[in-house]
């Protein structure tokens, strides 16, 4: 079986860390969209206004309403549509352009991450307290003073439980993309399997891979999270 994951023209574990690095990659580049869009959206839901809080209620419903690989469907396709149709009408004569799968991987489950992390993040912004909103109104602390010194440091030991729930979601959720074509841990899965003929091993080391990913994910959060609660009192 060690043969199987030998490098080189002979084993599967060249391919198998290609697609791995991939993933990886995927993750890393969906968060920080996902998260600026995600405060966006908590924003618009936190919003005086009833139209910007009808809009980021609907986009979460939305989006949290969709199952991710509709999603993914439809940002690949649809988006590589919309390029070639608005290159039809500047450039007639030009060839047709391919969507990047990994761009429309991002994309995509950037969307999703965004919704879940709107309610999160939007949660977070209600649990500061009250009164230290007030405390800092009644020093004359303007309301960019007060989200930058008040909220915002509260914001991330608040959230952050959520949004590492979130992000451990994330990493599993890269394996959809392989169903447009990337070349992602999961889809070199399934080529070595096509290949040798051996399921039970492949996809087996794969959920292994998957799951180490997440426990160090879990241990990497679990000390971000002792860090964000330093000099708080436990009961």
């Amino acid at each position: 079986m060690m043969e199987l994951f030998s490098f080189g023209p002979l084993g599967w574990g060249d391919e198998i860390l290609a697609g791995l690095w991939v993933t990886v990659r995927l993750a890393l580049a969906t968060l920080p969209l996902g998260l600026i869009l995600g405060f966006a959206v908590a924003a618009l839901s936190l919003s005086h206004l009833r139209l910007l809080r009808g809009l980021g209620a609907g986009y979460t419903t939305l989006m949290r309403g969709l199952p991710e690989i509709l999603t993914l469907f439809i940002v690949y396709n649809g988006l590589g549509l919309a390029l070639n149709q608005i290159m039809g009408w500047l450039a007639p004569n030009a060839a047709p352009i391919d969507f990047p799968p990994f761009a429309a991987g991002v994309i995509a489950l950037a969307l999703v991450f965004a919704a879940f992390a709107a309610e999160v993040l939007r949660g977070a912004f209600l649990a500061v307290p009250e009164g230290q909103i007030l405390a800092g109104r009644a020093i004359g602390m303007s309301a960019h003073k007060i989200f930058w010194r008040i909220k915002l440091p509260q914001l991330w030991r608040f959230a952050l439980p959520g949004m590492g729930n979130l992000w451990l979601n994330l990493l599993k959720d890269t394996a959809l993309v392989s169903v447009i074509a990337l070349n992602d841990l999961m889809r070199m899965t399934k080529v070595a399997v096509g290949v040798t003929k051996q399921p039970f091993t492949f996809y087996l080391v794969a959920c292994l891979i998957y799951w180490l990913m997440c426990v160090l994910s879990e241990l990497v959060l679990t000390r971000m999270e002792r860090r964000a609660n330093r000099g708080l009192q436990r009961a």
